[in-house]
């Protein structure tokens, strides 16, 4: 695909046709944070949803001071839950602290999972630890990829005094959260973590086996470290 303008994006982007208008978002890859976020602003509000869910990811990876503000009110006042959904998240690219606030709102007052299930996995991207509390309500959700989320997120913020909170999941029916607890473990340098990491490497599934053996060597390594 030959790189557009940005004279000739910003004239596609209000193309009548929608392939002529993801062409041009697509091409804002290219494109400075500065000179791409005035044109992906043109199409927040387009009739497309999917059109929309391209934008709103390219304004988290495209940070400008206006990425943040602009991504909190499509989270706290957009229809669609989808929508809401990527815009928590693009919070979560953008790894801005003050995110932690609205995030956390959206996790406990969204009534959509799928927005909740977002706001978890960005939680654990901001990588702060005052995401403690929300995490552990997230492991008692009814919703299975929520506690995946969780459980993950607790790993990404290095949140050591969560370990014995989800150790719970090392027997789970579902092998997909057994990976996501070997993989979060890795994170965790507890003794606690390596009886649990040893447990896992026996799992009758590969992949929970092998994200046991990885997060032990990585444990391995912090030990060597330290």
């Amino acid at each position: 695909m030959t790189a557009l303008s940005l004279e000739e994006i910003s004239t596609q982007l209000e193309s009548p046709n929608l392939r002529d208008r993801m062409v041009a978002l697509a091409n804002l890859r290219h494109v400075s944070a500065e000179d791409a976020v005035p044109l992906i602003k043109k199409v927040l509000d387009d009739e497309s949803l999917q059109l929309r869910s391209m934008a709103i990811f390219a304004l988290g990876v495209k940070s400008t001071p206006e990425s943040f503000p602009i991504l909190v009110r499509i989270l706290e006042t957009d229809p669609d839950y989808g929508i809401r959904a990527d815009a928590a998240g693009a919070l979560g690219y953008l790894g801005d602290a003050r995110a932690f606030e609205v995030l956390s709102r959206a996790f406990y007052e969204d009534t959509d999972w799928l927005v909740r299930f977002s706001a978890a996995v960005s939680l654990g991207n901001i990588k702060d630890p005052r995401a403690h509390q929300v995490l552990l309500q997230a492991l008692d959700s009814k919703e299975i990829v929520l506690q995946e989320a969780a459980i993950s997120a607790l790993g990404e913020i290095k949140d050591i005094e969560s370990v014995d909170s989800i150790l719970r999941f090392a027997q789970s029916d579902d092998w997909l959260i057994r990976q996501r607890l070997a993989e979060a473990l890795g994170n965790l340098p507890t003794p606690k973590s390596v009886s649990a990491l040893k447990y896992l490497e026996k799992d009758n599934h590969f992949n929970v086996a092998e994200a046991a053996r990885i997060s032990l060597k990585r444990l391995e390594e912090i030990g060597d470290r330290a």
